[in-house]
């Protein structure tokens, strides 16, 4: 099924085809955190914080599939009322923190300390050495996206970059670092959308089906 979904993206977007192996390592490490009790951690600016929030969206929840409680786990909820009925809606996830979203965090620290280094702060709290962190910068070189990185890896935490055709400083901190072909902002966001829903539903189909 892996093959299958990496196949089927460079098939509809050739200018990703150099970076198959890239996307093909970022699913080993996620899938290799999961599997040990891990986290996802992800950050970045403007639009690629909204992306922070669309891949967590995207993991958090059924993807492509549902992704419905065995029935030992629908039993535990039982006993409550309502339980049975709320036992069905519910799916299994793949734990993924958008750090963005810690917006009283942001606001405090930024006031207090120092600004581009709030997501280093949130790794230094969250972060375990099972977990990964993935940085998201169109051109690399976003300042508290690179510091983040700093943190994970003195944290022990795998580091997965998504940016532009550079890499910018990030790329030196990564254990794997990929880097979509275009230069211009918009363009780099365009190609990051099917590489982060193929990494998605890559690790959907490892662990849910």
């Amino acid at each position: 099924m892996k093959e299958k979904l990496l196949t089927e993206l460079t098939a509809r977007y050739p200018a990703l085809e150099p970076c198959a192996e890239e996307i093909k390592a970022a699913c080993q490490l996620l899938s290799g955190a999961i599997r040990k009790g891990g986290k996802i951690l992800l950050a970045g600016n403007g639009g690629s914080c909204a992306d922070c929030e669309h891949i967590s969206g995207e993991l958090l929840k059924g993807f492509l599939s549902k992704r419905p409680l065995t029935e030992a786990d629908k039993l535990t909820f039982a006993p409550y009322e309502s339980g049975a009925a709320l036992a069905e809606q519910l799916q299994y996830g793949i734990p993924a923190l958008p750090l963005p979203a810690f917006s009283a965090l942001a606001t405090a620290f930024s006031n207090d300390v120092e600004p581009d280094a709030v997501y280093a702060q949130l790794i230094m709290a969250l972060g375990k050495p099972e977990d990964v962190f993935l940085g998201l910068s169109t051109s690399g070189n976003a300042k508290n996206v690179c510091q983040a990185a700093i943190a994970a890896k003195a944290r022990g935490l795998k580091v997965i970059g998504l940016t532009g055709i550079s890499g910018g400083k990030l790329a030196d901190l990564c254990d794997c670092c990929i880097r979509v072909p275009e230069k211009e902002t918009f363009k780099v966001q365009e190609l990051h959308l099917p590489v982060y829903h193929c990494i998605c539903a890559v690790l959907e189909a490892e662990f849910f089906q």
